[in-house]
């Protein structure tokens, strides 16, 4: 009958409804829950703040580090202590590298060995040649005195006769010749260049202290060796 059907109808309209309303609140409800369970995994402000201001506090920490790592290392580098900055005559320079010849260590075996001393006696022969040179400086201030320095400071035996004798002596004592031996290097090669000068030109007043500049330092710094001895 027609009034079954209206209350069918009212039936099936009803539940309908009742399950939209029921599909609404479940919706609802799980977006609450989403919304919830992000707001517990975002950080919160107090937390930002606290990161950001741990993040400046590391940044400053590693920045202050470094700076004073390297103002440590360039002291380190400017103010040697002065264990390593032992001077002793105008050669030392107040290099690390060179040792108080007080303090020379030598092997009196190796010392006493016919090479080392053939050696010991060559060394004393430069020493001698660099003063012969002065003197002839001292006499003709023209003088031309390369074949003496090509021959009696011959670089070749000096470096050989320098370094056998160099064997004498412990680690920490060749620091100290080692320095010596280059300087002695360097200024017979100056010397050399020095003293060279153009067929009929007069050696000036200039070039003429340069070479007794380079005599003078070589004659203190075969003396300076010997004294390790």
């Amino acid at each position: 009958t027609l009034e079954n059907i209206n209350h069918r109808f009212d039936h099936t309209s009803h539940s309908s409804l009742s399950i939209n309303q029921f599909k609404m609140k479940l919706s609802i409800a799980t977006l609450a829950a989403v919304v919830a369970t992000a707001s517990a995994f975002a950080p919160s402000p107090a937390f930002k703040s606290s990161s950001t201001e741990l993040m400046a506090k590391s940044e400053s920490s590693r920045l202050e580090f470094m700076q004073q790592s390297v103002a440590a290392m360039s002291a380190f580098a400017l103010f040697p202590s002065n264990a390593n900055a032992a001077k002793y005559g105008s050669v030392g320079r107040g290099s690390p590298e060179v040792l108080d010849p007080k303090s020379a260590i030598v092997d009196d075996e190796i010392m006493a060995s016919q090479p080392v001393q053939d050696a010991f006696a060559a060394v004393k022969t430069y020493k001698s040649a660099v003063v012969n040179m002065k003197a002839a400086l001292d006499k003709n201030n023209q003088a031309d005195i390369g074949a003496s320095v090509r021959k009696d400071l011959d670089l070749v035996k000096l470096r050989a006769d320098l370094n056998t004798l160099n064997t004498a002596f412990d680690e920490d004592t060749q620091r100290g010749t080692d320095r010596l031996v280059r300087l002695i290097f360097q200024d017979v090669n100056e010397l050399e260049t020095a003293n060279r000068q153009k067929e009929g030109v007069t050696r000036s007043e200039k070039r003429l202290a340069i070479m007794y500049g380079k005599l003078e330092k070589l004659n203190k710094a075969f003396s300076d060796y010997l004294a390790f001895v």
